[in-house]
C-alpha cells in the first residue's frame, strides 16, 4: 500500500471520492487565513493546467477558484461582474488583440 502525498486544497467533493476508490484521505479544514494563500496557488495551478491544455474544462476551473477566492476574501461576485462590465464599457475588452509597442510623451 503506497501514499502519495498532495498537501494542497482540493475540492469539497475529493475526499468522498477518494473513499469511494477505497483509498483514505488524510485531510484537515484551512483557516481563514491558511485558505487564502491556498486559494491563489490554486489558481496559478490551475492557470498552468489552463496554458498546457486550454479547454473549457480547465477553464471552468479557474472560475471555480475564482468564486472561492471571492468568497475567501469576502467580495461581492455581482459587484465584480458590474465592474467588468464598466471596465468593458470604459477601456474595451480582449478581442481586437492590441498590442501597445510604447507611448511616446
Amino acid at each position: 500500500m503506497g501514499e502519495k502525498v498532495y498537501n494542497k486544497l482540493v475540492r469539497d467533493k475529493i475526499p468522498q471520492i477518494v473513499k469511494r476508490d477505497n483509498k483514505v484521505p488524510f485531510t484537515h479544514i484551512a483557516t481563514e487565513q491558511e485558505v487564502k494563500p491556498l486559494l491563489l496557488h490554486k489558481l496559478i495551478e490551475e492557470l498552468e493546467e489552463f496554458k498546457a491544455t486550454p479547454n473549457e474544462e480547465e477553464l471552468a476551473d479557474i472560475l471555480e477558484v475564482i468564486d472561492g477566492i471571492a468568497h475567501a476574501f469576502n467580495l461581492d461576485m455581482d459587484k465584480v461582474v458590474k465592474v467588468k462590465a464598466d471596465k468593458l464599457e470604459k477601456r474595451g475588452g480582449f478581442n481586437e488583440r492590441i498590442i501597445l509597442e510604447k507611448v511616446i510623451e
